[in-house]
């Protein structure tokens, strides 16, 4: 199982202190890859790129960019960017998000999520071919777009030719459904909320997009990616406690909630349910406390080193490749966590 970095996206104060120095040292010691994200303020993209100058070997992905960010053709001229600046070390993680960030944030529509992806990923693919004009024509997303007076627009070509033409894409998916097209359509799957402990209808989404005729991968090249935090504390009470506002402030919002609805598919609807009314009815710090100890440790790595050293077969028998874990930006934690992982 390899080892990654999750950086996520920035706070209010910009970037973390230190980003660069703790990239570069987790590059040192082993970490195989290092992974931006992007909410309603820093994009994925820009910090990925800096990192990149100033790194060599350490994979460079997203997770996730929005797809409603970017239209199809602009996703793929930012991949054979990053990738040609790379020397091809760039993975393009892509997710729809949620209703309220598309609608609320970047207004566009959301519905249906499983075809507008199918959609997406198709142009974006034809683009990175970089051998033909770019005509493709779905049910969600077209392109080229016709003129309004119905006259035939032109299909254009990649003025950049691909480093790699098979450049991997992977998709952050929850619901089954996307889980499923993500084995049968991309290169591998990010899991926001993963354990190792239920994941049996992960197992079954999986199995079912690649036995869809023409999924892309075979069953050794398609890579699992989990974002799994990590918190490496003598008293284990303290270290869930660092992590119980955190999921509560994704499973605790009302609406149509992906975060929420995974773990109701892992049996933990009694938990979704207390923390979403304390949440929803402005109780955050009671929400908080509503997450249970033992439900941060289905979904995180917590506590003492010599518990979770005996925590990570499990993790290490599970379906992941890779285990991109999401912690302090500190040269000494950095390196304690490497050498439980990696040792």
């Amino acid at each position: 199982m390899k080892l990654g970095l999750l950086l996520g996206f920035w706070g209010a104060d910009g970037p973390p202190h230190g980003l660069l120095p703790a990239v570069r040292e987790a590059e040192a010691i082993g970490y195989e890859s290092v992974w931006t994200s992007e909410g309603h303020g820093s994009d994925a993209l820009t910090p990925l790129a800096w990192i990149g100058a100033h790194t060599s070997t350490i994979r460079l992905g997203t997770a996730v960019m929005h797809m409603a960010a970017r239209a199809p053709a602009a996703t793929a001229m930012a991949a054979l960017s990053m990738d040609h600046l790379s020397a091809g070390r760039f993975v393009p993680g892509l997710g729809l998000s949620g209703p309220d960030l598309v609608r609320g944030w970047y207004g566009q529509p959301f519905d249906p999520p499983l075809g507008r992806t199918r959609d997406y990923l198709a142009i974006v693919r034809r683009v990175l071919a970089g051998d033909a004009p770019v005509a493709y024509a779905g049910r969600h997303l077209s392109l080229p777009l016709p003129a309004p007076d119905g006259s035939e627009a032109v299909a254009l070509t990649s003025t950049v030719r691909p480093l790699r033409p098979g450049l991997p894409i992977v998709l952050g998916a929850e619901g089954p459904g996307n889980v499923a097209l993500a084995r049968e359509i991309a290169d591998g799957w990010i899991a926001t909320y993963y354990s190792p402990y239920r994941d049996g209808h992960y197992r079954d989404a999986l199995a079912l997009g690649a036995a869809r005729p023409g999924a892309r991968c075979a069953t050794g090249d398609f890579e699992v990616i989990g974002t799994v935090p990590v918190v490496l504390d003598d008293d284990t009470e303290a270290a869930a406690d660092q992590l119980r506002p955190v999921f509560a402030s994704f499973i605790g919002p009302a609406g149509r909630n992906f975060h929420a609805q995974a773990l109701v598919r892992m049996g933990h609807e009694d938990v979704v349910s207390k923390v979403s009314a304390l949440w929803i009815a402005g109780n955050r710090k009671e929400a908080a406390a509503a997450i249970p100890t033992w439900l941060v440790e289905q979904l995180a790595l917590i506590g003492p080193a010599g518990k979770i050293r005996e925590e990570l077969p499990a993790w290490r028998g599970s379906l992941l490749t890779t285990l991109v874990v999401y912690v302090p930006l500190r040269a000494q934690i950095l390196g304690q966590v490497a050498e439980l992982i990696l040792g």
